[in-house]
């Protein structure tokens, strides 16, 4: 039986807590030093009362999560089989798909558990942990998962928790057959090469797939198409499958060239007919501008925060002067595709950057579409932060 603490929380804390909000924030307690990640702690309000189980998983502004409001439900593996079972049922759609076979499983605590995801690859599986604390369930929830999913081909996982955010090296198989990489995936009836076992990134970012569908379906053909911050060339990839007359994906990453060249190569793309530009994206905004190069549709997906040997970029600070940077080389009625994944700012605030970099471009705009998360990645109405997701389609007129 694992070690359950009791421990009183704050008025405010224990409020939220009755309500259902699922994090477990710093200051809604008295002592933190002493707790220990993994720890299951009994909440109690102020007057004694209990108010729901949670565990010690040191995460950001939180020092865990809440699990469970009933005082006699056990964190064991019967725990954590049903909140896997009911997160299943909800990616039915997902599974009986022909055309995608990469989606998110389990999302965190939009699915019961915060500090914990699961995505499924084509019959594997890749945990990622966001905590030592939660960390600390492994077995539970490896012996859960396999009784889940009894026909899966393998297990990896993703360490996201070292003391200074970062992720921890690994080899990353689990359990089960190791995979053959890249492991073809579909999305939408495209395909990505996808590494398991290779770093903290594994080749594509699944909670964009709505965003990039659109671009393909109903934005890309004929068009001229310049994708910033690309990574593996993502988008690049579907607006050349939807037809643009040409994809510029540009990266400062040295890597960008060759997987990106892998993903349009898999799908059977000329690469020869695309540009993929190894560059700090500041550096290639002025190249472009030096050279008068314009475009159709500039697609803006930069990381919250970003640090190059001559710029820091910080999306809560900066997104306004990227925004005037890409209106600078969007040709009339252009579209540019603005994405952030920053949970610190809501859609409003989002909006309000684009407002600014319009008007201080002397610019008129008509929002054409809106995106956040798809509904793999399932989020608590409680819990904002975690639907992080913000995409604007902006139409310059």
């Amino acid at each position: 039986m694992r070690n359950e603490i009791d421990i009183k929380v704050k008025e405010l804390l224990a409020n939220d807590l009755q309500k259902g909000v699922p994090v477990l924030l710093k200051d809604g307690f008295h002592e933190i030093d002493s707790l220990v990640e993994g720890t299951i702690l009994k909440l109690r309000n102020p007057g004694g009362k209990f108010i729901g189980k949670g565990y010690v998983g040191k995460q950001n502004k939180g020092i865990g999560w809440l699990l469970t409001k009933n005082e006699a439900e056990a964190i064991d593996t019967d725990f954590f089989l049903k909140k896997i079972t009911n997160a299943l049922k909800h990616r039915d759609d997902y599974f009986n798909s022909d055309d995608t076979t990469a989606f998110r499983i389990f999302n965190g605590e939009g699915d019961g558990i915060g500090g914990l995801t699961i995505d499924y690859f084509d019959g594997f599986y890749l945990i990622s942990w966001y905590s030592q604390g939660i960390f600390a369930f492994k077995e539970l929830i490896l012996e859960a998962l396999e009784s889940a999913v009894p026909s899966y081909k393998g297990i990896y996982e993703k360490k996201r928790f070292d003391t200074k955010g970062q992720y921890l090296e690994d080899d990353d198989f689990v359990k089960g057959n190791r995979g053959e990489f890249p492991l073809l995936v579909k999305e939408n009836g495209e395909n990505f090469a996808i590494y398991l076992n290779d770093g903290a990134m594994v080749g594509v970012f699944l909670d964009q797939r709505e965003v990039r569908k659109k671009i393909r379906d109903e934005y890309a053909k004929g068009k001229n198409v310049l994708n910033t911050f690309s990574y593996t060339g993502a988008f690049s990839v579907f607006a050349a499958a939807g037809g643009a007359k040409k994809t510029t994906s540009v990266d400062l990453a040295k890597r960008s060239l060759s997987k990106t060249t892998e993903q349009f190569e898999v799908n059977g793309i000329d690469v020869e007919k695309q540009d993929i530009i190894v560059m700090d994206v500041f550096d290639y905004f002025k190249y472009a501008k030096r050279k008068e190069l314009s475009f159709d549709m500039v697609i803006l997906d930069p990381p919250s925060f970003a640090r190059s040997k001559k710029y820091t970029f910080s999306s809560a600070k900066d997104y306004t002067k990227l925004l005037k940077d890409a209106i600078a080389i969007t040709e009339k009625n252009g579209v540019i595709v603005a994405s952030t994944n920053n949970a610190t700012f809501g859609m409003k605030k989002f909006k309000s950057f684009v407002e600014k970099a319009f008007k201080e471009s002397s610019q008129k705009y008509v929002i054409e579409e809106e995106f956040s998360l798809p509904n793999d990645f399932r989020t608590s109405p409680l819990f904002k932060e975690g639907n992080y997701l913000k995409v604007l389609f902006i139409r310059a007129i």
